[in-house]
């Protein structure tokens, strides 16, 4: 796939001294999905609205479709759509016209029919004639989806698109955002939501501190950072491990009646097959054996614990 965002050695550092991104480099592949995790002032929206032309860079330089995103301002914003996090809809206007008006905006012929097959994808279409202030909250955040939409743009960015929506909701933009892809329209979002990151995301990139700590197929970064562990339940319960398995990364559990072993997914040998026979060996019955592997969530949480870690000076 090609690139249509580029991000070289970004860097935003306010007035007040508060430096928001530092040195910030990533290739955005033209359809794919990407999601941006992180902890509150990671980073995340000003990274977005770096990219948007909404915040000025102190250095550093984007690219979206090949045209630069401050020299260019208008090609390049005409390729994005922008979902913000909050909602910023005015009261009294109605859902189709805020919709038609918004298209307007970035010189867009009017197209009823485009209109009226986005409200339709994000179940508006009844509400059309409704205005604003007459919706739930998550009824406006389809209608900011859709505003984002309106003008048919390459490019999506979604800052916490769920944030505040029930979860059959979410599950219904999760099936939005994957209809999207599959018309070729490439997806950003930041989230706080691990399971939207492991659901819909074709890579997941992590931010903290305003730096990124790393960008990975998703099913990579939870191969190569991720660990499995095998519950290993026993007929009777037993109060210590035997000497015997020493060697091996065992746990008991707290009522005695399972061995937790945790191994690298990445290694040739796992030593199950070893371990097993050990244990039988020790005099110990099995009753069942369960395997289970980190997810995405613990290793987001170990990998920002990792960065707020104090280095240490030489001495």
């Amino acid at each position: 796939m090609s690139t249509i965002v580029s991000i070289q050695n970004l860097c935003k550092t306010y007035d007040s001294g508060h430096q928001a991104l530092k040195n910030i480099n990533l290739d955005i592949k033209a359809g794919e999905i990407i999601a941006l995790l992180g902890p509150n002032g990671a980073g995340k929206t000003t990274l977005i609205s770096t990219i948007c032309g909404i915040v000025t860079p102190t250095s550093g330089t984007v690219t979206v479709g090949g045209f630069d995103n401050i020299k260019q301002y208008r090609k390049t914003r005409s390729m994005i759509g922008l979902v913000p996090q909050e909602l910023t809809l005015g009261a009294f206007e109605q859902v189709a016209n805020t919709l038609a008006f918004s298209r307007g905006l970035f010189g867009k012929k009017p197209n009823p029919d485009y209109i009226e097959k986005l409200l339709k994808q994000l179940s508006l279409w009844d509400k059309k004639d409704s205005p604003l202030m007459r919706l739930s909250g998550g009824m406006k955040r389809r209608v900011l989806i859709g505003k984002a939409l309106s003008h048919q743009p390459d490019i999506l960015f979604l800052d916490e698109p769920t944030a505040g929506v029930d979860v059959e909701l979410r599950k219904d933009m999760w099936h939005l955002v994957s209809e999207l892809r599959e018309s070729g329209v490439t997806i950003i979002l930041t989230t706080h939501y691990i399971e939207e990151a492991e659901e819909i995301a074709d890579r997941v990139g992590v931010i903290n501190n305003g730096e990124l700590l790393l960008v990975e197929e998703k099913t990579d970064l939870m191969q190569k950072l991720g660990s499995k562990e095998l519950s290993i339940e026993l007929r009777q319960a037993i109060t210590t491990i035997p000497d015997s398995l020493s060697n091996y990364d065992l746990r008991l559990s707290a009522d005695g009646t399972r061995l937790i072993y945790s191994y690298d997914v990445k290694s040739e040998r796992t030593g199950i097959t070893k371990l097993l026979q050990l244990i039988n060996s020790a005099g110990l019955q099995l009753k069942d054996l369960h395997t289970s592997q980190s997810s995405l969530e613990e290793i987001f949480v170990n990998l920002v614990q990792q960065d707020k870690k104090p280095v240490e000076k030489a001495s």
